[in-house]
């Protein structure tokens, strides 16, 4: 190449690759906004999870010396079991609630308003329950429990929402898994603040579960500073000026373009569309595809076999030769795992695609099941098969972590348009709290009745996923939401025209 053609080019090649650099790298404000937005909403979700779990005997012995107060008498063990397994699983239906109106909320309110606002149960969930052991109340602990509940149902409706729609397209899955990035870092923090070594000891189980305030509290001091979804303020409430400064702020002035052209496009899409509710996103021919794969994805999320692997985590960490006593401390290394593959996803998923990663979690997971299967059931022949049980753990762990674990939120945001995505998240976050609702509350007579070919059944439920998505579902990565929608509708079309000509042929064949 001649030397006068490099000498001329050079410059603006370098500008040209370091125009491409920026723009796959997120600013410094729209991380930051991603972080405001997730440190008090999902990682609430994954922290509450968590955090119950170190003071089960402390609050069973709270219940028993304030019910000897109250009524002279032991309080029998069916009735401590009830009001436990009430403090616990109230969580789930405080959550399908905060789901059922998010959505909602997000319109009414804004993106950012709602999350803002969902802090009012956070901080009053941790005045109960901070409260609860100096009153001598243990109905705190439930009223408080179903607060965290209904602040969680909002986060995983709203901040998915939030995330999506301030994103570049080119980042929008990297920075929509900080949903779950956030989710497993809150499981983390959780498990690591109910060790003895920090709050885990009984005088401190109040303080433990009212530190749900802290999050809570930074994010009312730091979201603020950020600006609404640019999306929600031209389309939703027709600020232009609005979502031009959003845009700079969150993109910068160079690459704000391109962006701000885009959700032109959405919105001349959508004149004479109103903000759809949910039970008419299902009379909506044109979006049944999508709708049936968020509700598809949302329950294998909870029916997938993630639960039970933590319900078999100890029974196998405990046959492995690790002592009682230290087994929460081999529980933070899964919270660590799961945590570790949530950022290798983050980093993945904009260069391998969602349809990738979720279809090999999925296929992993399946995978897993059937090893898992068989070292449980060969647990006693061999001091071999512990050991690959627990290995059979963590790489559940991982793959779930890699692709399901993450990618389904995103999915979420992508497969819908400004004006149905509100009332999909609704739909989204109602069937994945039932389906948390409804495996906990079979999970037990399930391992009861099956033992541990119960993940005979999660494996069918994997594969199912891993057909479904590989046959129905597009890559979504790298295009706009109006692209998404055009390849679902696309695709009907080209099964229409088989469907047709099929027909024809057969009609032919008989004549």
């Amino acid at each position: 190449m001649p030397k006068h053609f490099v000498d001329e080019y050079q410059p603006l090649l370098v500008k040209d690759f370091e125009d491409t650099q920026r723009r796959r790298l997120p600013s410094r404000s729209l991380l930051l906004a991603v972080c405001a937005a997730c440190i008090g909403g999902t990682f609430q979700y994954g922290y509450n999870i968590s955090v119950i779990n170190a003071p089960t005997s402390y609050v069973h012995k709270f219940i028993n010396q304030t019910w000897m107060q109250r009524y002279q008498m032991y309080i029998s063990e069916d009735v401590l079991t009830l009001l436990w397994s009430t403090i616990v699983s109230i969580f789930t239906l405080g959550g399908l609630i905060g789901a059922s109106v998010g959505g909602t909320l997000a319109v009414k309110l804004g993106r950012k308003g709602t999350l803002l606002a969902n802090n009012i149960f956070s901080l009053s969930a941790a005045v109960l329950m901070g409260l609860s052991r100096m009153t001598g109340f243990f109905e705190l602990l439930i009223i408080g429990r179903f607060f965290t509940g209904v602040n969680a149902g909002i986060s995983l409706c709203v901040q998915p929402l939030y995330l999506g729609e301030i994103a570049p397209t080119a980042l929008r899955g990297a920075m929509g898994m900080g949903t779950s990035i956030f989710i497993t870092g809150g499981i983390l923090t959780g498990q690591v603040m109910g060790l003895k070594e920090l709050l885990g000891r009984e005088e401190y189980w109040p303080l433990l579960l009212s530190t749900t305030c802290i999050p809570a509290i930074l994010q009312l001091l730091i979201l603020p500073c950020f600006p609404e979804s640019p999306r929600y303020l031209l389309i939703d409430k027709g600020d232009d000026e609005g979502c031009q400064k959003a845009l700079k702020q969150l993109h910068g002035t160079a690459d704000f373009d391109s962006e701000r052209e885009d959700i032109e496009k959405e919105k001349n899409n959508l004149v004479g569309f109103q903000t759809k509710k949910p039970w008419e996103l299902f009379t909506d021919r044109s979006i049944r595809r999508q709708l049936l794969t968020i509700m598809l994805l949302n329950m294998a999320q909870q029916l997938n076999g993630i639960n039970a692997i933590y319900f078999y985590a100890g029974y196998v960490f405990k046959q492995s030769g690790i002592p009682v006593d230290k087994i929460p401390y081999v529980a933070v290394g899964t919270g660590a795992c799961e945590c570790i593959t949530a950022l290798t996803c983050g980093m993945l998923i904009d260069c391998l695609g969602r349809k990738v990663l979720i279809t090999g979690g999925y296929t992993l997971m399946s995978i897993c099941c059937i090893l898992f299967t068989l070292t449980l059931t060969f647990q006693d022949y061999s001091p071999v098969f512990p050991y690959l049980s627990m290995v059979c753990v963590f790489a559940f762990i991982l793959s779930f972590g890699l692709g399901p674990g993450g990618v389904t939120n995103i999915l979420t945001t992508e497969l819908f348009t400004q004006a149905t995505r509100p009332a999909a998240y609704m739909i989204a976050g109602t069937v994945n709290w039932s389906s948390f609702f409804f495996i906990g509350m079979v999970f037990p007579f399930i391992v009861i009745g099956l033992q541990q070919y119960c993940f005979m059944v999660f494996l069918l439920v994997c594969t199912t996923v891993v057909t479904y998505i590989y046959l129905f579902v597009p890559e979504t990565k790298n295009k706009t939401f109006l692209e998404i929608q055009n390849d679902f509708q696309s695709s009907k079309r080209r099964k229409g025209r088989s469907a047709d000509r099929a027909g024809t042929n057969l009609l032919s064949t008989s004549i």
